[in-house]
């Protein structure tokens, strides 16, 4: 039997999971880490927060499990994307806190892009929106901001690096500097189409080159940690974004196959196989997993605040103890009252593209309860949802026949149930959820010889629950008219 360690590290925790090469879970081991927010739309992590916690939790995982670490076949990273890291090349030390995928500072840079007008040729080379969502400029923003960085690493001596990187280096002792091309396909600096880091995007975004990883396949054998870390050495054999590598452990692996992810924030993605496809509806093309040297892409639409909205409801609203509550107060209604919740926390992402638009709960009436709320929170993240996979439908060449989902929230019925109702589709649920692990883990085992080929890890895939539509397309589309008013709303500043 192969075991396969998979590294998850995320936006509010770190995992580890040893599979099995059935594709079953052998055990599983977390840990949250703060948040930090500085200042309104400011979120930034600690970089050794990311780096002890993913550590930790490996090293929990093999002791739970009794595996050693000589007894696996190889480990896959798979990591929260976009989050900008830039440490020095000497020591490893952190120059500054990790910039979040969620943090809106720069839009600043994007402006100024926009007034230069660059945004149609970003997009271009890139497949992304010009938004400060992506990583190039957020390292703009931090050269410029940070007394003394712009020229220290114009000398080369810092580095930037996604999640992957900063956790690769770590492991090998700074010995590789390295990354995949799904994380690298998020940085707004690598070209897409050609396959490399761009020397026109570097120069408008005023990034030098000396700062970049060296990209590799997803499916890779990019070296070996040192032993010191789990007791013995072992092969990286994987590494990928966290919503590619969701899309691959979903065994969407050929063209029209789509997931959803709901964790901190939703991220549906449709592959797109060797094509890559061009939106004309606000979603961004994207790399997805590649497992040789054929490029793959994908079609993505991303929502910036998911299951968050949840942990607002927690944390800043004191409505629930748990996370978990939400489902139970929700169904204590049997609708929302006509409350509709938009959590455009952090702006709104795909495929409005709005970074400036505020939070708001409209619809209340004097009968109006927090369960009310709640359920209006819950049914937000299958709107915004809805809208991405209409966008999607719009923009394929193939119909979207079935949703794949996973991620935290997928474990919530009422939730799903709604998801189906809205998009007139089967949702479907799998056996093992925890698809951005095992992402990571396949991508490991096909590096390293544990799969045949891509036929063989789609033939493991096993559904747990499938959702029905249960309404009528014409109700489906009053909700959905409901939910697009109070977008135009918040839009617009008035709500």
């Amino acid at each position: 039997m192969a075991y396969l360690l998979a590294l998850d590290q995320g936006t509010s925790s770190s995992r580890s999971i040893i599979f099995d090469q059935s594709g079953a879970i052998v055990a599983t081991a977390q840990q949250e880490f703060p948040q930090i927010f500085p200042q309104p739309g400011w979120v930034e992590h600690d970089p050794m927060d990311l780096w002890h916690s993913q550590l930790q939790t490996a090293q929990k995982v093999l002791a739970q499990s009794g595996i050693k670490a000589s007894e696996l076949t190889a480990l896959g990273i798979t990591n929260q994307r976009e989050t900008t890291v830039v440490w020095e090349r000497a020591t490893g030390k952190p120059v500054y806190n990790a910039v979040v995928w969620q943090d809106r500072r720069a839009e600043v840079v994007c402006a100024a892009l926009r007034e230069r007008g660059l945004g149609e040729a970003i997009q271009k080379k890139t497949g992304l929106v010009l938004d400060p969502y992506f990583s190039g400029t957020k390292l703009r923003w931090i050269l410029d901001n940070v007394d003394g960085l712009r020229a220290r690493a114009e000398r080369g001596e810092l580095l930037f690096g996604t999640v992957d990187s900063w956790l690769v280096w770590n492991l090998t002792g700074g010995r590789l500097h390295v990354s995949d091309v799904s994380n690298a396909s998020r940085t707004m600096l690598w070209n897409i189409h050609t396959g490399a880091w761009d020397e026109e995007l570097l120069q408008w975004l005023g990034i030098p080159a000396s700062m970049l990883p060296q990209v590799h396949a997803s499916a890779h054998i990019y070296g070996e940690i040192d032993a010191q870390h789990l007791g013995a050495a072992v092969k990286i054999g994987g590494i990928a974004g966290d919503q590619q590598s969701a899309l691959f452990g979903q065994a969407c692996v050929r063209p029209g196959m789509a997931k959803n992810t709901y964790g901190t924030g939703c991220f549906m993605l449709l592959h797109t196989g060797d094509q890559c496809a061009t939106s004309h509806n606000g979603l961004i093309s994207t790399a997805a997993c590649q497992v040789d040297e054929q490029k793959q892409y994908a079609l993505e639409g991303s929502v910036f605040i998911g299951g968050a909205v949840v942990q607002w409801l927690r944390d800043g609203l004191k409505a629930i103890k748990t996370s978990t509550d939400v489902e139970g107060l929700a169904c204590s209604v049997e609708d929302s009252g006509g409350v509709v919740f938009v959590p455009s926390f952090t702006g709104l992402g795909a495929p409005y593209w709005n970074p400036s638009a505020k939070g708001a709960i409209v619809g209340l009436s004097r009968g109006s309860t927090v369960a009310h709320i709640a359920r209006a929170a819950l049914e937000s993240i299958a709107f915004q949802s809805t809208a991405l996979l209409n966008a999607m439908v719009r923009d394929a060449v193939s119909p979207i026949t079935e949703l794949r989902v996973d991620g935290g929230a997928a474990a919530n019925n009422l939730l799903l149930q709604f998801q189906a109702d809205l998009l007139g589709i089967p949702v479907i649920r799998p056996q093992v959820t925890e698809t951005t692990a095992l992402g990571a883990a396949y991508l490991a085992g096909m590096a390293t010889g544990v799969y045949r080929d891509l036929s063989e890890l789609s033939s493991q895939w096993r559904m747990e629950h499938t959702f029905e539509p249960s309404i009528g397309r014409d109700q489906a589309q009053a909700r959905i008219h409901a939910w697009e008013a109070a977008i135009r709303q918040v839009s617009a500043g008035q709500a």
